[in-house]
């Protein structure tokens, strides 16, 4: 590699890279929808006429030629900036990379690939999707689509998936290289609708525990939430309590949100409510009693969980329904609204505030003065991710609790119970072999050759058990990702740790997200946590 005897720049990379994570962490947690209302624009409301003017005048007068669109998405940007940090435009060529994700499915053949050295690999096969029905198999390697050579072109992602996507019923032609098959194989498929799961995992922790990683609440989230119960009770007699991984959730629609929320409470328990300068007060109450009343609860959340994950963790806070976990939230405690314009873009105003049911405030401060997307810096510099006492707490936003719990508003949701940051999470070196790509990379090169092998463990319990990263697998992956001169810098906790996340990544290629999470969960600190209660 270029930097490989210059070890000091690697870890240069990589604090860049860790600050542009948590950046993202946070950019991404505050572009959540949890209540969109589609609205037609009303032909009433037109920007002001000194507005159109002064862009007019521009277009016919300034000294250069100017693309008047442009200035007018500026202008829009540049005036919902004023308001708040999650009203926001959506230009039309974006609108569905926002919306694909909370409707639950896109259109096209249904695989996870990478692009390994020019060439298009593939991961996984969607379970019941297009590929798996047609007889792709994960590490095929696709060299043409529709007789077009892909292969060692230089193919980007984006034009993989324009390939690749398309309306359901059309058919895409594959010639696929498969390891151990004398020659090319072709794959005529035909595009459907391909579920875009919310759920990442469900799995026992011991007999009586389950867990339920949720990514985000979207259309379907509430139907594979109660599936996942449904399959953690069949392999249970003594399913006791469930654990909710919101961790990481930026937020989705709030009626999945309460959906589920609803799912553990009695009857007319209320959930949360919204108030706005023109919305009348809405209050969210439970409408039956809950499938899942009598199971013990714990909900895990950290600075990540944001919106409609809050929505969650409050209610069940609130209600004395739950032991919440972790650390303090977001603090998304903002209604948007959408408005769909003539040209496909798109609007989303804030129109509301959420309250959880003792009426505490979601939303954190934010407005002139507050740097609002360095909230993981600030909370790191004064303490907050590392100890609970480091957790600012307004007396006059103090609330009870049925049951006479002290919670607080102010923003975000504070756990019951405080669990601390990981440092060896925060580890510049496995900051940017995650996120730089590199462990991933090395991962899927390592199971792409030894597939066979790995799948002789037969189940993501054996392999979690049975299977190590040696010394010899660790230090070739540094190697190749950062040069070896790195290992020096390497300290014993953070190098456990990337032997773990190396692990969990080669089960992820051979078992999906139950793979990878039935690797880090066992030594995972929150979990650890809850289990010793």
């Amino acid at each position: 590699m270029l930097y490989r005897n210059k070890a000091f720049l690697p870890l240069l990379l990589s604090v860049t890279l860790l600050l542009g994570v948590y950046a993202g962490i946070y950019l991404s947690a505050n572009t959540d929808t949890d209540q969109i209302n589609f609205i037609a624009p009303p032909s009433t409301r037109t920007m002001g006429s000194k507005l159109n003017q002064i862009i007019s005048y521009i277009e016919d007068e300034y000294v250069d030629t100017v693309k008047k669109d442009r200035l007018v998405e500026k202008a829009i940007n540049s005036l919902l900036a004023e308001l708040d940090p999650h009203s926001y435009y959506i230009p039309p060529e974006e609108l569905s990379d926002y919306t694909e994700p909370l409707e639950g499915n896109f259109e096209g053949i249904g695989i996870e690939f990478v692009l390994e050295k020019d060439t298009i690999v593939v991961v996984n096969t969607i379970n019941g999707g297009p590929s798996e029905t047609a007889g792709l198999h994960a590490g095929d390697r696709i060299f043409k689509i529709n007789g077009r050579n892909v292969g060692g072109v230089g193919i980007a992602n984006d034009e993989v998936m324009k390939y690749l996507r398309g309306l359901s019923g059309t058919k895409v032609n594959l010639d696929v290289i498969r390891h151990g098959a004398k020659k090319p194989l072709r794959f005529t498929i035909t595009r459907g609708k391909i579920p875009i799961k919310s759920i990442d995992a469900a799995l026992l922790l011991n007999d009586s525990t389950g867990f339920i990683k949720v990514s985000r609440f979207a259309k379907t989230t509430y139907q594979e939430f109660i599936a996942a119960v449904d399959m953690l009770n069949s392999q249970s007699s003594k399913l006791r309590k469930l654990v909710v991984d919101l961790r990481g959730n930026g937020g989705g629609y709030l009626t999945s949100a309460i959906q589920i929320t609803e799912e553990f409470l009695a009857k007319d328990k209320l959930i949360v409510y919204t108030q706005g300068k023109a919305q009348p007060t809405r209050r969210y109450y439970s409408s039956k009693n809950g499938l899942l009343r009598h199971l013990k609860l714990d909900v895990l959340i950290n600075e990540s969980s944001a919106s409609a994950s809050e929505i969650m963790a409050g209610a069940i806070q609130d209600n004395d329904r739950g032991t919440i976990i972790g650390r303090r939230s977001f603090g998304k405690g903002l209604v948007q609204e959408q408005m769909d314009l003539p040209d496909k873009s798109a609007v989303r105003l804030t129109v509301a505030r959420y309250y959880t049911p003792t009426g505490r405030c979601i939303q954190k401060p934010y407005g002139h003065g507050i740097n609002y997307d360095d909230d993981f810096s600030n909370r790191m510099a004064t303490g907050e991710l590392i100890h609970a006492d480091s957790v600012k707490v307004v007396d006059s936003l103090k609330f009870k609790t049925p049951k006479g719990k002290i919670v607080y508003g102010g923003g975000g949701i504070i756990p019951d119970v405080f669990v601390p940051i990981d440092s060896s999470s925060l580890s510049l070196v496995l900051g940017s072999l995650l996120y730089g790509g590199q462990m991933s990379e090395y991962a899927f090169t390592y199971t792409d050759l030894n597939r066979q092998m790995l799948m002789a463990y037969k189940t993501p319990s054996k392999f979690e058990k049975q299977f190590s990263v040696s010394q010899k697998i660790y230090q070739l992956m540094l190697s190749k990702a950062m040069g070896k001169e790195v290992t020096r810098y390497i300290k014993p906790k953070e190098e456990k740790e990337i032997k773990l996340r190396l692990k969990a990544l080669i089960a992820r290629n051979i078992w999906g997200n139950e793979g990878y999470y039935r690797v880090l969960l066992p030594t995972d600190e929150m979990v650890v946590k809850l289990l010793s209660k």
